[in-house]
């Protein structure tokens, strides 16, 4: 099958049948499968011009609105932390798209981006992996925390909500400062706003990652509307690029991805969290030392 807006000629069953299998995997190490996906369409389909982050993002529409409606029916959606990562990366995320194809167009040049990108996403990876090993004996007994989170103050000034009997606070615009960064990332890749932001919150802010989880997925869902809208418009504007996304492939990757994550949130118990991060650290380190290696070599 033809699709003419990336390009390329596949089975149309290929699409997403891997955008499934990237996101039974990545789903339960609690990263979105757009990683991994954009990476696939480069490499493999020879998808590179700047509409493949565009495809990207329309992937994470279609796939993560199931996942968002879980956190929300749990209580686990803090909404004031949600509404502030939307604020900070939706102009981000606008940024982004205009940086990517005013100074990113040349494949050379995002591939290496892209690799810094993952080489980043693999150093957090490796790290709770070596964590992890050195708590097990200490954690093995302790199951995950099941409560819900209740808003305590969300002003200019901080945000306060409570959870399992303990308050987090954190800096409105801290918040809004660090997800205006991370926004700018993500329209660029095309992951959308809220992938990478959950580390940030964890080791700057201490929020605890159970209750983070939902507003940085609600952030890239909104994000990645954004962000498809801002390429489609920017094609119009650079009618000279391959600018906006390529829908049926989008769509396609999306319908695997939805079905993938709802395995993969079925499986997640019975397989080793470690395991699949290790296998997974190092099929994203090697895709970033490949990508950056061919920048320079």
């Amino acid at each position: 099958m033809l699709f003419p807006v990336a390009g390329i000629e596949v089975h149309p069953l290929f699409p997403p049948a891997v955008a499934f299998v990237i996101s039974f995997f990545t789903s339960m190490s609690g990263l979105s499968g757009a990683f991994l996906l954009l990476p696939f369409q480069m490499s493999v389909l020879g998808y590179t011009t700047p509409s493949v982050s565009a495809t990207n993002q329309l992937f994470n529409i279609i796939a993560i609105p199931s996942g968002v409606l879980r956190y929300i029916r749990e209580g686990r959606m803090v909404w004031p932390l949600t509404w502030a990562v939307i604020a900070g990366t939706l102009p981000g995320v606008v940024i982004g798209a205009i940086i990517r194809i005013t100074y990113l167009p040349d494949t050379a040049d995002f591939k290496l981006f892209v690799g810094g990108v993952l080489l980043y996403v693999g150093f957090r990876l490796f790290k709770t992996i070596r964590f992890k090993k050195r708590i097990t004996l200490e954690t093995d007994a302790i199951t995950p925390p099941i409560g819900t989170t209740k808003t305590l103050e969300f002003s200019l000034k901080r945000i306060a909500y409570s959870f399992e009997g303990e308050t987090y606070t954190a800096p409105t615009a801290g918040i809004f400062s660090l997800t205006f960064v991370v926004g700018i990332i993500g329209g660029i890749y095309g992951i959308g706003g809220g992938a990478i932001i959950a580390p940030f919150f964890i080791t700057f802010f201490g929020l605890p990652v159970y209750t983070v989880a939902g507003a940085c997925l609600m952030g890239t869902f909104v994000t990645s509307i954004a962000g498809v809208g801002i390429y489609q418009a920017l094609s119009y504007i650079y009618p000279a690029q391959v600018i906006a996304p390529d829908y049926l492939l989008g769509i396609l990757f999306g319908l695997g991805g939805i079905g993938g994550m709802y395995l993969g949130a079925l499986c997640q118990k019975y397989v080793s969290a470690n395991t699949l991060k290790v296998i997974l650290t190092v099929f994203i380190l090697f895709t970033a030392g490949k990508y950056i290696s061919e920048y320079f070599f």
